[in-house]
């Protein structure tokens, strides 16, 4: 834990970034009858009644000093796919970085092995080198900011019935540029020193 607030003390630095990564499932839906539009005084109304329309997986990029963020979506949350996003965060999100600290959690496709069995393993080396995992501890992945950018994106975007993939993109692109535009940070308050007095119960005495 201390490993992980630790980093989030440091400061801002370009060639040494630090990302929050974590991952949702997306329910998609669709209307079973048409919406009745709004009028003066009168909201749009819905019926109760939906049709389910499958799911996609939401991987969650954040830098929470930077105000970046991005969100991909995919059909699966699969080794493969973390390997790619892991890909995509060296070469192309971040390509002028020395290493990038990578806070997640301990899902069982967050390690280096996935990047092995996805690419050949000189160029998994090649990836893993520019990266730093930081883990957050068991039951406690409630450390990693990106899940309160996931909270952000639950609300002000993905708060409404989405009926395909290619919507679910649409809406998350407007967002996602919206908001780097704004450069969004997230604000962390809980520190080192307030985990060892708050949480003195999980060290030893």
């Amino acid at each position: 834990m201390e490993d992980v607030l630790d980093l989030y003390n440091e400061p801002l630095d370009p060639q040494y970034p630090v990302v929050c990564f974590d991952e949702s499932p997306y329910q998609l839906v669709s209307e079973a009858r048409q919406s009745v539009p709004g009028a003066p005084g009168q909201p749009v109304r819905y019926d109760y009644e939906y049709r389910r329309e499958g799911t996609c997986n939401l991987f969650m990029f954040v830098q929470p000093l930077g105000g970046w963020r991005h969100v991909k979506v995919t059909d699966h949350r699969t080794a493969q796919d973390f390997a790619h996003c892991m890909k995509d965060l060296v070469d192309h999100h971040f390509p002028q970085a020395t290493l990038i600290s990578v806070v997640l959690d301990n899902l069982n496709t967050h390690t280096p092995a996935a990047l092995y069995e996805t690419f050949r393993p000189a160029e998994a080396r090649r990836i893993l080198q520019h990266l730093d995992f930081r883990y957050t501890p068991k039951h406690g992945s409630w450390l990693n900011m990106a899940e309160i950018e996931f909270a952000v994106l639950s609300t002000q975007c993905l708060d409404r019935r989405i009926p395909d993939q290619a919507t679910v993109r649409r809406r998350l692109e407007a967002w996602e540029a919206s908001r780097n535009a704004d450069q969004a940070t997230i604000h962390w308050r809980f520190t080192t020193a307030k985990a060892r007095r708050k949480l003195k119960r999980l060290y030893p005495s």
